[in-house]
C-alpha cells in the first residue's frame, strides 16, 4: 500500500462513510462522536511525524547510532543489542512508523559503514517496531484509540500492558538472535562518525526531543507537546534550513485513510458488525479466552491490516484486560503478511530504496513462526494479574 493507494482507499472509505451518514445508516450524532474522538489522535500523528522527520534531517538519529557503534567497542552483538534498545525507545515514544521509516535507513547505514551485514539490524527494527509498540499510548495508533476506554493516561496504560510489552520485546529479541546468531558473532573496526552539517540545528532538534519525550507521558494530552515540538522545530528549520519545510512532511495520506476507516467501521458497527464478531472472540478474562481474542486480532491484522482489525474488534473487548489482549494481537501480531502493518510496508520500501531486497516469502515464513509465539507469550502476564 503506497502513499497514493493509501489516499485512494481512504477517499473511498470516506465516501462510503459519508454515504452511510447521508442515508441514515450512521446517525449524524454518532459521526460527530467519531470525529470528536479522532481529531486529537490524528493531530498527534501529524505532529509527531513532522518532529521525527525534522529530527532525522538534523542528524539526531545518525548521531545516536554512531555513538552506539563507538560504545560497542567493535563487538557486533553489543552493537546489535544497542540498536535493539534504540529501536525500543524510538518506537515507545515516537511510534512504530517512525522506527520503520526513519530508523531503518540509519541502522542500515551504520551496519554498512562498519562493514557488517545489514539484515540482522534491519529485521530488528521492523519486528521491534511491532513488539515495542505495546508500551505507551503514543507508541501505536491502535493504542491511542484504546486509551480513551482504559483511562488513566500513560501510567495506567503502562501498568496494564508494560509487563506484556517487556515479554513481547524479550521474546522478539531472542527469536531474532536465534535467527541471525551467526552474523552477530565477532568484532569489527568502528567507522568514523558521520559529519554534522549544522551543529546548531542538531542541538536544537535534540533539545526539542529531550523536552517533548517526557511530556508525552506526563498526563498532558499527547497532541499538545507534539504540536508544540513540531512548531518549535519548524521555526528552527525556517531559520537554519528552510528547504526541508515542505508539504511532503505531513502524512496527509494516512490522515485521509484513517478518517475514512473510522467512518466506515462506524457504519459497519451500526449494521451489526459486533454481533457477528462476538461469536469468534468469545468472552471472559481467563488465559484461554485472552489467547482466543488476541489470536483473532492477530489473524485479522494479517488478513486486512492492524488498524481496521482493531476498530472492528474493539466493541467485543469489553474489559480492560480483554482490550489489552486485543492490542497485543493487533500490535505484536502483524508479522506475517506484508500489509498487516503500515510500518512493515514502509520498512520494506525503505530497504528497496537502499538496494536491499528482502523476499516476502522469507519474511512470511519467519513471521508464521514468530507471531504466534510472541503474541501467546505476551498475553500470559494479563492472565496472571
Amino acid at each position: 500500500m503506497d502513499a497514493v493507494m493509501q489516499a485512494v482507499i481512504g477517499a473511498t472509505l470516506l465516501l462510503f462513510g459519508g454515504g452511510a451518514v447521508v442515508f441514515g445508516v450512521l446517525p449524524g450524532a454518532d459521526a460527530l462522536a467519531i470525529a470528536d474522538r479522532v481529531w486529537p489522535i490524528l493531530l498527534f500523528v501529524v505532529a509527531v511525524t513532522v518532529v521525527a522527520e525534522l529530527a532525522a534531517h538534523a542528524g539526531v538519529f545518525d548521531l545516536v547510532a554512531a555513538r552506539l557503534a563507538r560504545l560497542s567497542r567493535g563487538r557486533v552483538v553489543v552493537l546489535w543489542l544497542s540498536i535493539v534498545v534504540f529501536a525500543v525507545v524510538v518506537t515507545a515514544f515516537l511510534s512504530l512508523d517512525t522506527t520503520a521509516v526513519l530508523l531503518t535507513p540509519v541502522v542500515v547505514a551504520v551496519a554498512r559503514s562498519n562493514r557488517l551485514p545489514p539484515l540482522p539490524f534491519a529485521f530488528a527494527t521492523v519486528w521491534l517496531a511491532n513488539a515495542a509498540s505495546l508500551f505507551l499510548p503514543v507508541s501505536n495508533l491502535t493504542n491511542l484509540l484504546a486509551d480513551h476506554r482504559l483511562g488513566g493516561g500513560a501510567g495506567a496504560f503502562l501498568a496494564l500492558l508494560g509487563p506484556s510489552a517487556v515479554v513481547a520485546v524479550v521474546v522478539t529479541v531472542a527469536l531474532l538472535w536465534i535467527w541471525h546468531r551467526r552474523a552477530l558473532r565477532g568484532r569489527f573496526t568502528v567507522a568514523r562518525a558521520p559529519r554534522v552539517s549544522d551543529p546548531v540545528l542538531l542541538r536544537w532538534a535534540a533539545g526539542v526531543l529531550v523536552v517533548m519525550l517526557p511530556l508525552l507521558v506526563s498526563g498532558i494530552p499527547p497532541w499538545i507537546p507534539a504540536v508544540g515540538a513540531a512548531v518549535a522545530l519548524a521555526l528552527v528549520f525556517a531559520w537554519r534550513s528552510p528547504r526541508f519545510l515542505r508539504f511532503a512532511l505531513l502524512p496527509w495520506q494516512l490522515v485521509v485513510f484513517a478518517s475514512g476507516l473510522f467512518l466506515a467501521v462506524g457504519a459497519l458497527e451500526a449494521w451489526g458488525l459486533p454481533a457477528l464478531l462476538s461469536a469468534a472472540t468469545g468472552t471472559g478474562d481467563g488465559l484461554l479466552e485472552l489467547w482466543r481474542l488476541a489470536g483473532v486480532g492477530a489473524v485479522a491484522a494479517n488478513v486486512v491490516n492492524n488498524l481496521p482489525a482493531y476498530l472492528a474488534l474493539e466493541s467485543v473487548a469489553d474489559s480492560p484486560v480483554r482490550l489489552a489482549a486485543l492490542l497485543i494481537g493487533v500490535g505484536a501480531g502483524p508479522l506475517v503478511s506484508p500489509w498487516a502493518s503500515l510500518a512493515t510496508l514502509l520498512w520494506h520500501e525503505r530497504l528497496r530504496a537502499l538496494d536491499i531486497e528482502v523476499p516476502w516469502g522469507r519474511y512470511v515464513l519467519a513471521g508464521l513462526v514468530a507471531a504466534p509465539v510472541i503474541v501467546a507469550a505476551a498475553v500470559v502476564p494479563l492472565a496472571l494479574r
